[in-house]
């Protein structure tokens, strides 16, 4: 059920006096009636907007299904908390930096399941003899080291202030361009190599941080030991 239509069940599926006039109205207008319980008005938002937000999340998920279960989130998340718009922005950012959370929640989702294959345990503990070759895959060790390393990239990144932290989940992470990270959160090219250089400064500076307390906390163990 499309996120239409679920606004439009809520509101006994009816369209009511305004409705004809709604596709003349500024978003402004069509939200403050949105507001008042006129549901055709959030549908006529939903029809202008669905579109482009769709090519947003697109560009973010690279996948059209996962595209397409994020608008229907987006209108659905935005429906809901309307209220709370506070119009000091216009609707159709607003509405992008909702798509935008809900692309990158869903990418995220994928990439755990990914991070955690599900194995048939009676394979794995079956010898195969096709199997008894050199190894040169990363040892227990070396997989454990990544996978923290990995760990505290992501925990550094989720510390960054907003507008820094979402350049580098669309340019690092998700690898899009820097015309498409521009063109996804609305912001000039100028803009996207700015937010990078303070974000690459600001992880710098936390990893640095981490380094210099495990020395210190080393040291101190070597103290206490002595």
């Amino acid at each position: 059920m499309s996120a239409a239509q679920v606004i439009s069940e809520r509101h006994g599926g009816s369209r009511n006096f305004t409705s004809d006039g709604a596709q003349f109205m500024s978003d402004e207008a069509l939200v403050a009636g949105a507001k008042m319980g006129h549901g055709s008005f959030f549908d006529e938002l939903h029809e202008r907007h669905r579109e482009r937000m769709f090519r947003v999340v697109r560009r973010i998920t690279r996948h059209r299904e996962d595209a397409q279960d994020a608008v229907q989130e987006s209108f659905l998340s935005a429906y809901v908390h309307l209220e709370e718009f506070d119009e000091r922005a216009k609707f159709s950012t607003w509405l992008t930096r909702i798509a935008i959370n809900a692309a990158l929640m869903r990418v995220r989702k994928n990439r755990l399941s990914r991070e955690i294959p599900l194995e048939n345990t009676s394979e794995a503990l079956d010898p195969c003899p096709e199997r008894e070759f050199r190894d040169f895959s990363p040892n227990p060790e070396q997989i454990c080291e990544k996978e923290e390393q990995e760990v505290s990239l992501r925990n550094a990144i989720a510390k960054l202030r907003p507008s820094l932290r979402k350049v580098v989940e669309l340019y690092q992470l998700q690898e899009c361009s820097l015309d498409e990270t521009a063109e996804v959160l609305g912001i000039s090219m100028a803009a996207v190599k700015g937010r990078l250089f303070h974000a690459r400064a600001a992880l710098r500076r936390t990893a640095e941080l981490k380094a210099r307390r495990s020395v210190e906390l080393m040291r101190s163990s070597f103290r206490i030991r002595g």
